[in-house]
């Protein structure tokens, strides 16, 4: 499957909750978001519906996002019937770490490959602070409990450019086990714009620092970081290793090296609307398509047919920079202007 550019599209970020038990500073408001209305939500047959024509057209490969996923009731269930969908060869999932201690051997043991943790400090208090809401000690455990249950482990870490965040105590994860840290450039979406606004402070001090900086200060303590050949996942992250360490460091610098050249994937929100790109409202809706009383065989087409028309349609790049060049089109589409926990991240 390639969009109008030529680029293989196999990878899908599927978004099974708006729902999240963090407000982080950067993606929600204190008082959260308005949430989205169960019968709005795409119900776990129309899910599999979606993925067996996705799987089929050439997406090899799903996230599992939210909001938080481990809040929706049956996630356990959904990733044993979406692993057995044929075509579909690895199943990764983006949680905050609260519920994983307790669900991440009965996920493992339903085919589920790798968790990606939320962890942007492992300072408890400044943690709280990030969140709002979260238990640092609860997130560590679950991170053990998922290492316990044989999943390959990633650390997530936005980038807040405070010196409190401490970003070499996140890297000394990676010293002693094979996790591989990944630092992200934080990205204006959502409340995360409010970091690129000079009038508006975010978290007292918080500013967009690029992941050129942040690799200095990690050489600075563990000394020189010598590029990972070896594939180790399917996203956009530069790996590197140091000299001792049992994991790798990632890098994904979404604002300061945009790699659009090179995206391979598409987003589906919880109320089934197909994103193309993180940056724009461009997409199409098929949630629409499969609740518009078609016989099976007219959706299954109806769904092919929206895919490609998608992708056909997905911009060329996105603009997180002032410098970059929208979209690559005479009109390029409406920016987005729901946040991460709505859009999938």
């Amino acid at each position: 499957m390639r969009d109008q550019l030529g680029r293989q599209i196999d990878y899908l970020r599927l978004s099974v909750t708006d729902r999240c038990n963090e407000r982080c500073l950067y993606c929600m408001p204190p008082e959260g978001v308005p949430l989205v209305g169960h019968d709005d939500l795409l119900s776990f047959d129309e899910i599999l519906t979606i993925v067996r024509e996705a799987a089929d057209l050439g997406i090899r490969y799903l996230r599992l996002t939210g909001g938080e996923p481990l809040l929706r009731r049956g996630i356990v269930p959904l990733v044993r019937e979406l692993k057995a969908i044929p075509g579909i060869e690895g199943i990764g999932l983006t949680t905050n770490g609260l519920l994983l201690g307790a669900m991440a051997k009965e996920l493992a043991g339903a085919g589920l490959n790798s968790v990606n943790v939320s962890l942007d400090t492992c300072d408890r208090e400044l943690y709280r602070r990030i969140t709002r809401t979260g238990d640092l000690p609860e997130v560590l455990r679950g991170i053990e409990a998922a290492l316990a249950a044989g999943l390959a482990v990633k650390i997530d870490c936005v980038v807040l450019g405070i010196p409190e965040q401490r970003l070499t105590d996140v890297a000394a994860l990676a010293k002693d086990r094979p996790i591989h840290v990944r630092f992200i450039e934080l990205m204006p979406i959502g409340e995360g714009r409010r970091a690129f606004c000079p009038d508006d402070d975010l978290l007292d001090s918080c500013r967009y620092l690029p992941m050129a900086a942040v690799q200095e200060t990690l050489e600075s303590l563990c000394g020189p970081l010598t590029p990972v050949t070896d594939s180790l996942g399917f996203g956009p992250a530069v790996y590197r290793r140091a000299e001792g360490y049992a994991g790798c460091f990632g890098f994904i610098a979404a604002v300061s090296h945009r790699f659009c050249d090179r995206c391979n994937r598409v987003r589906l929100t919880s109320r089934g609307f197909l994103k193309t790109c993180l940056q724009y409202e461009a997409g199409e809706d098929l949630r629409a398509v499969l609740r518009a009383g078609h016989e099976p065989a007219v959706c299954r087409q109806r769904l092919r047919e929206a895919f490609e028309k998608a992708l056909r349609e997905k911009p060329a790049a996105h603009h997180f920079s002032e410098n970059d060049v929208p979209a690559g089109k005479d009109e390029a589409p409406a920016d987005e202007t729901a946040g991460m926990s709505a859009i999938g991240g």
